[in-house]
């Protein structure tokens, strides 16, 4: 085959769906022709991003790096941050790579494309909250989520030490946003607060991690049954974090965050309160939405006919509902899915017949610490939601997890790895303040 008959497939993003795309492209024809790009050399599946907040999961024994799955599965892998995409010359602009001196170790680099696929995921939406971007921290990456971690260790050894003297012994800690990852990592950081003793800390407990959840609708986990959404705060205060809903934040501070006319004490601020795409997309010419999402049409094509787009950057039409598809991880698998026989056939200098991408809604669970769980699952005859609670649902969760590493890895590398996880998240939480 010669250079000119090659078809590029540049696949921007290494999430769960831009990975799961790249794998299964790579293995049906290889690394000419499949491409990925990201800027960390590790991949973790973004909803489990909570616990690596919390300490819960070590991202060096649950990541997978980049480069290993590229040779396994016969994809180039490309490490670095994309600066912007020319749509004239069909090439993605990736920065210089740089140490943690400064030092370049790669220069900027253009990656050529025939079909770009845009899979960038999405970034914490402050809305212009006062403060919000300067003192609080989105989950939104896993360099956040260390960066969380980090703070949290550093605040409770200046709290065991007696230094903050506003709260003597006392790790104040907010999140803003009731959606799942607020409740989840709250729900992870009191269990990351059971075994706070084994961070060596003299005189601290699980109480000396206070933790407060506050929504700005009038309950947590809106778009989910009521019922569900009660569940999960009932578990939550049984665990001592106080839930505070129909209260917007108007600000964040140092040491505070501002609602209404309430003021919590604020050591550390997460924000979960809503996503954007990021500004990269509003440097492509392209027609957006105000999340600053690409919209794309009913095969997930851009306004640019070489140019598609998955997962939480993408707004996709939802045809059965009128709205466009969430930012979820099953949209993202199924996206992929989606678009992995209309990729080949492009490779393949085919024109295939693409029916509109349908997303289904298998239903929403969410992780309520190591053993328990609340959701709604959609039946398959009535359309009407199945709920669960407690074990099964904890058990439902972590089948999702491994769903994801099942298309990545295979099944036999999925059950390896999370026998792995699950051994892991019984040994005690990291302790270095590095």
């Amino acid at each position: 085959m010669n250079a000119k008959s090659v078809h590029r497939i540049v696949i921007a993003g290494g999430g769960a769906g831009g990975l799961e795309l790249a794998v299964r492209l790579g293995r049906r024809h290889g690394p000419e022709h499949v491409t990925l790009i990201d800027a960390t050399p590790f991949h973790i599946w973004k909803p489990s991003l909570h616990e690596v907040a919390a300490g819960t999961v070590d991202i060096h024994r649950d990541g997978l790096s980049y480069a290993m799955l590229a040779h396994d599965n016969g994809f180039r892998f490309v490490l670095g941050e994309i600066q912007d995409v020319d749509r004239q010359a069909r090439d993605v602009r990736v920065a210089a790579l740089r140490d943690a001196d400064g030092t370049a170790i790669l220069p900027e680099r253009k990656v050529p494309y025939d079909t770009l696929v845009l899979a960038v995921g999405s970034l914490g939406n402050f809305f212009n909250t006062p403060g919000a971007d300067q003192y609080a921290i989105s989950l939104d990456t896993t360099d956040a989520a260390e960066r969380f971690r980090l703070a949290l260790l550093k605040a409770m050894a200046r709290a065991s030490a007696g230094i903050d003297e506003a709260t003597p012994g006392v790790v104040n800690v907010v999140i803003v946003g009731g959606g799942a990852t607020g409740v989840e990592l709250a729900a992870e950081l009191h269990e990351a607060g059971n075994t706070i003793s084994a961070y060596g800390l003299p005189g601290m407990t699980r109480q000396n991690l206070r933790i407060t959840l506050i929504e700005g609708g009038p309950r947590i986990l809106g778009p989910l049954p009521e019922r569900v959404a009660k569940a999960a705060e009932e578990l939550l205060v049984e665990r001592g974090v106080t839930v505070v809903a129909d209260c917007r934040v108007s600000e964040v501070t140092p040491h505070t965050v501002v609602a209404q006319d309430k003021v919590f004490d604020a050591d550390l601020c997460v924000w979960a309160a809503g996503i954007k795409a990021p500004s990269l997309l509003s440097r492509l010419g392209l027609p957006l939405n105000p999340m600053q999402q690409v919209q794309v049409d009913e095969t997930l094509r851009t306004q640019d006919p070489d140019i598609y787009a998955l997962g939480d950057c993408a707004a996709a039409p939802w045809r059965e509902t009128g709205k466009t598809v969430p930012a979820r991880a099953q949209a993202a698998h199924q996206q992929a899915s989606y678009l992995l026989p209309l990729l080949s056939a492009r490779i393949r200098g085919e024109s295939a017949f693409a029916a509109p991408f349908r997303f289904r809604d298998f239903g929403s669970l969410v992780s309520i610490g190591h053993a328990e769980g609340v959701g709604s699952l959609m039946g398959n005859l009535s359309g009407r939601k199945l709920l669960v609670e407690g074990w099964i649902a904890r058990m439902m969760y972590a089948g999702t997890h491994w769903s994801h590493y099942a298309a990545v890895l295979g099944w036999w590398g999925a059950s390896v790895r999370s026998l792995s996880r699950f051994l892991s998240r019984r040994s005690q939480p990291r302790v270095k303040l590095h």
